[in-house]
């Protein structure tokens, strides 16, 4: 049985948890803890990366240390002959929308927004609505954080479920 594209090994997950867990560590210092040789640390990042496992390299920012304290996801019901791409052109111009995704059910997207207070998410949300194509929005208040944004164990399942440290 052939693997699939997006699938990884032990060591893809293994190479993946040691860069979460110190994500400046060097190509080489990767060889020496993972015991394998340089040019295979190497190959394993550029066809993760080619395959789109590994998406960026940069520093994993929190919102609410620059300022950002309040989350929100929202939901947008848009008029059906805008269609999803201008609205999502507009939502895009928004610095506070982080994220937005089609989805099913009642409404047509869902965006995670941030702003600096309730008085802000206000005029964050009045923005987003600031566009023909949106007819209603419906918002929730992130109260607290219970499980912060992680892929690990999905990396854990993926290498066959073994240990990754």
């Amino acid at each position: 049985m052939s693997k699939l594209p997006s699938e990884i090994d032990t060591l893809d997950a293994r190479l993946l948890a040691l860069l979460e867990a110190e994500p400046r560590i060097g190509v080489l210092e990767c060889s020496r803890r993972l015991q394998v040789a340089r040019g295979t640390v190497q190959a394993r990042l550029d066809r993760l990366a080619e395959r789109g496992v590994i998406r960026g390299h940069g520093p994993d920012i929190d919102p609410a240390a620059l300022g950002y304290g309040v989350t929100a996801f929202v939901t947008l019901e848009i008029r059906q002959r805008f269609g999803h791409d201008p609205v999502a052109a507009h939502l895009a111009e928004i610095p506070e929308v982080l994220e937005a995704h089609t989805i099913t059910g009642s409404g047509d997207l869902l965006c995670r927004i941030v702003a600096r207070s309730n008085a802000d998410l206000q005029r964050v949300i009045d923005r987003v609505m600031n566009f023909e194509g949106i007819v209603r929005s419906s918002t929730i208040i992130a109260l607290a954080q219970q499980i912060p944004y992680r892929v690990m164990p999905l990396v854990k399942a993926a290498g066959g479920g073994r240990p990754v440290g």
